[in-house]
């Protein structure tokens, strides 16, 4: 007896665009092809997804389809992009729709998960915006391109990206140079992120007219900020006191971006990260807006996100036996 097979077929505009589909050496194709039980081909201009189950070339058809639209979108489609199309799915989800219609960004920039195009509404919308989560997701980049956006549309006068110098603290003294040339290092990942958006002569240009400053968080203490886009990077290693500096020195026709990770906070034992703080202390107050990303954001090499799943699962597991020490975590036997 004959297998009856289901078969589907995808016409694509143009050789650019099957190249761009399929991937360099057909990578993505390769990958579209171990997350479908449906057999995926290609030809020319046509896709072709073939199967014995009606369903599985129906979701074969759909991951295509919608890595299609990612393309068609001039968004550029990798091997983790196709992993994120097959993650949402399973969630009744769309990458392509849900990074549709995003602010403008400079040098064609766009938005590489639902929760990166959602975190940039935020900023568009909000005049406080805290991006919160792991490595990789794009917090400082994205938050650095929307001010560099803001900046050229005219919606501000200047931009200010600061940091905490933790990781400085008595190691200044042996640096050499003078304090700029001391601090520089600490402030290298918004330059490099700069130097993404801007062309290096303009750049220069902002830098030393100042409408563009970058500069430890110990220098906006006593300052008004207006008409300025500002952005405090590494948040969670500010104590709560400078958190509370900082917010208070936003000024009229301003817009502030915090962006953190709270597993990755470098103070003390003893000293409270004003990041983790600042959610119990400002959670309800209108105008304030909150985005949390997690591994599905990260936009790194893909092992970034299954590093960060081992880090947070070890963290659990020895937080439970704090706990368990403590007294304060009950063993539920297993029901067999």
């Amino acid at each position: 007896m004959n297998e009856t097979l289901t078969t589907k077929t995808i016409q694509l505009s143009s050789p650019e665009e099957a190249i761009a589909l399929l991937g360099t050496s057909d990578q993505n194709l390769r990958r579209m092809r171990e997350r479908s039980p449906a057999r995926i081909s290609a030809r020319g201009d046509t896709v072709t997804i073939t199967g014995a189950e009606a369903q599985s070339v129906e979701l074969a058809q759909r991951m295509v389809t919608d890595a299609l639209a990612l393309v068609r979108s001039g968004s550029e489609l990798t091997p983790e992009a196709v992993d994120r199309i097959f993650s949402l799915q399973a969630e009744g989800r769309s990458l392509s729709a849900e990074t549709a219609s995003a602010p403008s960004l400079p040098r064609g920039l766009k938005p590489k998960t639902p929760g990166q195009k959602v975190y940039l509404d935020k900023i568009e919308h909000s005049d406080i915006t805290f991006g919160v989560g792991p490595a990789g997701t794009g917090k400082t980049y994205l938050a650095v391109a929307m001010a560099v956006n803001a900046l050229k549309s005219k919606r501000v006068k200047r931009i200010i990206l600061t940091r905490p110098a933790v990781e400085a603290g008595e190691k200044l003294g042996f640096l050499p140079g003078d304090l700029q040339a001391k601090i520089d290092p600490y402030l290298r990942p918004l330059y490099d992120a700069l130097y993404d958006m801007l062309d290096q002569e303009k750049f220069e240009s902002y830098l030393t007219s100042g409408v563009i400053e970058v500069a430890p968080l110990a220098f906006m203490r006593g300052r008004t900020l207006n008409d300025a886009f500002v952005i405090l990077d590494e948040a969670q290693n500010t104590t709560g006191e400078q958190m509370k500096m900082f917010l208070t020195r936003m000024g009229f026709s301003s817009k502030v971006v915090v962006t953190g990770d709270v597993t990755q906070i470098d103070l003390p034992r003893h000293i409270t990260s004003g990041l983790a703080v600042s959610k119990r202390v400002l959670g309800q107050i209108e105008g304030i807006t909150w985005h949390e990303f997690t591994d599905v954001d990260v936009v790194r090499h893909p092992l970034v996100g299954k590093i960060i799943k081992a880090y947070e699962k070890a963290e659990d597991a020895e937080e439970d036996r704090r706990a368990a020490r403590r007294g304060d975590l009950v063993s539920i036997p297993e029901v067999e």
